[in-house]
């Protein structure tokens, strides 16, 4: 297991209980370099969305844990966050809550579809998220229903439509 994904592993590990003491979904964790610095960002939800003192208990009290327990070699930023309106999709969870909602889709490479009885090919996509599995993402792109290959997909978030 690299580095990177232990601390992962141990920081959703010590998040869980704090989201079921207050009713929220942890929603991922990453453990990135961004402009020089390291950052654990964790990024959680709730019904009806989640606020800024939200952030800042969870901050506060994983903050301290992670003081506590102190298994990150590195010199880190610490992060609380909501997932954003256009949150990727990651986890077969996020998935599941996100069926029937329109979804952005954006692959490695093109692909060719007919799109209003013309071929085109494109690497990005809007639709409708019809379906998933261990190795598909089933969309519907207004006129037909695509099956795409997970391997093949760069991100999926979902889409906002302003």
């Amino acid at each position: 297991m690299k580095k990177q994904d232990e601390y992962v592993a141990k920081t959703e590990k010590i998040l869980e209980p704090m989201m079921d003491e207050h009713g929220f979904e942890l929603v991922d964790v990453e453990y990135v370099k961004e402009g020089g610095n390291y950052i654990l960002r964790a990024y959680i939800d709730k019904e009806g969305g989640i606020t800024i003192n939200d952030c800042e208990l969870i901050n506060r009290a994983l903050s301290d844990k992670l003081d506590e327990e102190d298994f990150i070699d590195d010199a880190y930023i610490l992060e609380v966050s909501s997932p954003g309106l256009g949150r990727q999709l990651k986890k077969d969870k996020d998935y599941i809550r996100s069926i029937g909602k329109d979804i952005d889709i954006k692959l490695y490479k093109d692909i060719e579809l007919t799109e209003n009885g013309k071929k085109i090919k494109a690497k990005e996509f809007t639709g409708r998220l019809d379906g998933f599995d261990e190795e598909t993402v089933t969309v519907f792109l207004g006129e037909e229903t695509v099956v795409f290959d997970r391997k093949d997909v760069a991100v999926i978030r979902l889409s906002i439509d302003f």
